[in-house]
């Protein structure tokens, strides 16, 4: 089971940093996009001594991988130098291959396009828990550290070498990377949190073992009786939480409505669901199962 994680990860890291690269290669660097992080100080060099980022890459992100080994622990510490690695072989292989991708000299749809790529790519990258190096690093020991996403840490970065990026694009230039370095912030928090977001209900009322009972047998949801206390009355109130898709959330609310119509119901948006129903299947509806046969 270890080795098949180890593999998956490999992979995801691999695809990632492919897509990541290839971004940056037929999207930033033709359109004359920046980027932000330490990948916008590599196209600065690019642009102004030369510099290969592929060779760059790897030099500015030895400090920081070091660091990052230290702080992260021993597998991100592998996983950091893996990323960092495959992008820049991925870099080296994409500026040698002659592949046009025309976009009609569209700054928008390339500065989209931009940013869904490499937002796509790093975020495969991030869920294993790696990263492609340099800001991925900093970013990764904010979110532990502080709770703060990936995500929006990067675009803080993405802002700041944005503003040395001047010294190689013009204003247009720079406002349509901000574009793509927003869409790239929103995919990453995306993919993190993973594309099917369920939705978490709180029920207080004095029938929350028939609406428990109901929700049971109709949704085939699991619920959960949490111990409460009132705040102004002090009384002790039994909760309901429940977990349900998007599309179940209408038919609980009437069921909750049904029997008690003055039930106090809270609604929240959780970012990932895992176990029966969510990330395996859950069990078929009455109709879809075959009927039992008893035995005589």
């Amino acid at each position: 089971m270890r080795q098949k994680v180890l593999l998956r990860d490999i992979f995801f890291i691999f695809l990632g940093t492919c897509m990541y690269a290839f971004g940056l290669v037929y999207f930033n660097m033709a359109n004359d996009l920046a980027e932000g992080g330490v990948t916008g100080i590599t196209l600065i060099f690019r642009s102004l001594f030369q510099i290969d980022p592929a060779i760059s890459t790897v030099v500015i992100n030895i400090p920081l991988i070091l660091i990052g080994g230290k702080i992260l622990g021993k597998r991100s510490f592998w996983y950091t130098i893996l990323g960092t690695l495959a992008l820049s072989f991925f870099l080296f292989v994409w500026q040698r291959v002659h592949f046009v991708l025309n976009v009609d000299h569209d700054l928008l749809i390339a500065s989209l396009l931009a940013g869904l790529m490499g937002g796509l790519g790093s975020g495969f990258v991030y869920r294993v828990g790696g990263t492609t190096g340099g800001a991925d690093i900093v970013a990764r020991i904010v979110e532990q550290k502080f709770g703060v996403s990936m995500g929006r840490t990067l675009l803080s970065f993405d802002v700041l070498v944005l503003i040395l990026s001047l010294t190689y694009i013009d204003l247009k230039h720079m406002m349509y990377t901000l574009i793509a370095s927003y869409v790239f912030a929103s995919v990453v928090d995306f993919v993190q949190d993973g594309a099917y977001k369920a939705r978490g209900i709180l029920v207080i009322s004095d029938h929350n073992s028939e609406i428990g009972a109901v929700i049971m047998k109709e949704l085939e949801r699991g619920v959960s009786f949490l111990a409460g206390q009132g705040g102004y009355s002090r009384s002790d109130k039994e909760i309901l939480y429940v977990v349900v898709s998007p599309a179940e959330l209408f038919e609980v609310k009437s069921i909750i409505e049904s029997i008690d119509p003055k039930a106090f119901i809270s609604i929240i948006n959780v970012h990932e669901a895992i176990g029966e129903g969510f990330t395996y299947q859950r069990p078929q509806r009455f109709l879809l199962r075959k009927p039992k046969v008893k035995s005589h």
